[in-house]
């Protein structure tokens, strides 16, 4: 009878081949827990820290206007542009060469609040639509104002209620994502824009699905989409607009809404 010979080799190699399999097997297992977990911030995390900073910055903007309102007779300091910025200065002559005659009834109240600071909360944008209110802040800093799920005021477009165009930013996905739903938005829909002065009504006029990341465009004193001509206008007027990335989870494109100024009333 013969007895076996237990090569050593070739069990010091089936052992090691069996290590390597159990170490990348290892590896693997993490990098999945990891990446979990990084989605998970990303998408849960991030929205609920954004949203609850938001929503006190929202409370606190209502209790210092409030406060305001209840020792100066309603006439607060916080920023709003009273030169305007950009489209938005001087009178509603200034810039876009409309007659004041041209803006709502009493769309045309001189607000004489300072310029905002840059990355200061200064306003409130309601969408009833969407049940959405969240503060605006002057510029579209990610890390100081849109990753904080605030909407972010493009630099040189015009003041709310002033004339020109009051552009507006905001992410659609993680950290708030307060235009989420702005592609639900349809004609005759109501946004609201609230400062220490006053609050203005504008109507949803027009969507472009889709245009380029690069379309300034639709920013411009008189919005019209560099990349498609067909969408925007052509005269002087009191506009908003709202931009935000498309598809959902990616930046290559840009979602725009515009409305018109409808109303205001001091606050």
């Amino acid at each position: 009878m013969r007895v076996p010979v237990v090569h050593q080799r070739a069990r010091r190699r089936r052992a090691r081949y069996a290590r390597l399999l159990w170490n990348g097997a290892e590896i693997l297992v993490t990098l999945g827990v990891v990446l979990m977990l990084l989605v998970v911030h990303q998408l849960w995390w991030t929205n609920r820290q954004a949203r609850e900073g938001a929503e006190r910055k929202v409370q606190a903007l209502e209790s210092e206007w409030g406060a305001r309102d209840g020792s100066e007779g309603g006439e607060g300091s916080a920023a709003v542009g009273g030169s305007g910025s950009g489209g938005g200065s001087g009178s509603s002559r200034d810039r876009s060469g409309a007659d004041s005659r041209t803006a709502p009834d009493s769309a045309s109240a001189t607000d004489t609040n300072p310029r905002p600071r840059w990355t200061q909360a200064y306003a409130i944008l309601s969408i009833p639509r969407l049940g959405l209110r969240v503060p605006v802040a002057e510029g579209i800093s990610k890390g100081n104002v849109l990753n904080k799920g605030y909407v972010g005021h493009y630099p040189d477009t015009a003041q709310p209620g002033r004339a020109g165009n009051f552009a507006l930013a905001g992410h659609r996905n993680t950290h708030g994502e307060p235009f989420r739903y702005i592609n639900r938005l349809r004609r005759g829909d109501r946004i609201e824009v609230e400062t220490p002065a006053a609050v203005y009504t504008y109507v949803v006029d027009r969507t472009l699905a889709q245009t380029s990341a690069g379309d300034g465009g639709v920013i411009r004193e008189i919005p019209r989409s560099s990349v498609r001509p067909s969408y925007g206008y052509t005269d002087p007027g009191y506009y908003l607009t709202l931009t935000t990335c498309t598809p959902e989870y990616t930046s290559k494109y840009r979602l725009v809404v515009w409305g018109k100024l409808g109303s205001m009333r001091p606050r």
